[in-house]
């Protein structure tokens, strides 16, 4: 897909700083979570920004390592590339604008910096931040993602920031996909003990991961966040016949609706959901919570943009 209306919201206005004028010729809006890269190549033509394309990759959490999220981004720029029947641009021609999921670790952010190619321009944010800048068009809102990780941020009409969560799949990214899928290979641990019942759900997770204790341990000791999350769906797909799955299904509900509050405890916010299993569960939330749910102005690529222009 090339360059959705949106992004002409926050086409690049502003002059690179001072001395980089002549050195950059393209601005690049990266978000970049547990389970893929989103890229957004801009180029300047004379007075005039124009938007090339988009390319797509893999993860780029920081959390799964800095090589790994830089090797992505430049793979997803090399996809807009060849989008938009371009050449690759170089590093030190591009200034880019950076949401990455991780980012709010300081010694994360500090080892993606060291290991900067050598980009003209940098500036770099959680993938919380550019979402919520993009999807409230820079004004007040509240944002709550759940996909592969889940984290919840809220832009204060007096300036003040407030995230809750995003404290990585291992011990927090309540109700997110990995955090259903790890609950969910524990029911299947516990129906093989014959501590849970063996219903439809463990059932499903037998048949993608192996019905025996060996091939669950060897399962797990090979998996990380995003092999987790890729067992949510099965959650989903069998809450309307085994009430294991429906419960795990609403406790998700309820760490997420806890997230919210604790960012926006007036919930005065408007707010917008974001992720593959917020859009799922989004059904399920409170009469209350959903009535505040809007249309986003623009997506994380917009918000990223709009950080390199504040940065």
């Amino acid at each position: 897909m090339l360059c959705p209306s949106s992004a002409a919201i926050v086409a690049p206005k502003s002059e690179p700083a001072a001395g980089l004028a002549q050195a950059v010729r393209y601005w690049i809006g990266v978000d970049g979570g547990g389970t893929h890269t989103r890229l957004r190549l801009w180029e300047r033509r004379a007075a005039d920004w124009v938007c090339l394309g988009e390319g797509q990759a893999g993860p780029s959490a920081l959390g799964q390592g800095v090589g790994q999220a830089w090797r992505q981004i430049g793979e997803a720029l090399a996809a807009a590339a060849v989008q938009a029947g371009h050449a690759v641009p170089h590093w030190a021609q591009c200034a880019l604008g950076l949401g990455l999921s991780g980012a709010n670790d300081p010694a994360l952010a500090q080892a993606f910096r060291a290991a900067d190619p050598g980009c003209a321009r940098l500036a770099l944010a959680s993938d919380a931040l550019t979402g919520v800048l993009g999807a409230h068009g820079g004004q007040p809102g509240a944002l709550l993602i759940a996909g592969t990780g889940s984290v919840a941020l809220a832009l204060h009409a007096d300036g003040r920031q407030v995230a809750v969560g995003g404290w990585g799949w291992l011990n927090g990214d309540e109700g997110s996909g990995a955090w259903i899928g790890k609950a969910v290979m524990q029911h299947a641990q516990r129906a093989l003990d014959h501590r849970d019942p063996a219903g439809p759900l463990a059932q499903a997770i037998w048949a993608r991961c192996g019905a025996s204790a060996e091939a669950l341990l060897a399962w797990c000791a090979e998996s990380g966040q995003a092999r987790y999350a890729s067992l949510a769906p099965l959650a989903f797909d069998c809450a309307a016949q085994d009430p294991a799955a429906a419960r795990l299904l609403q406790e998700a509900v309820q760490q997420l609706e806890a997230m919210v509050a604790a960012v926006d405890p007036q919930a005065s916010l408007p707010l917008v959901l974001s992720g593959t299993v917020a859009a799922r569960l989004a059904p399920q939330f409170s009469a209350a919570l959903r009535a505040r749910v809007v249309v986003p102005q623009g997506d994380a690529l917009d918000g990223a943009l709009r950080l390199l222009q504040s940065a």
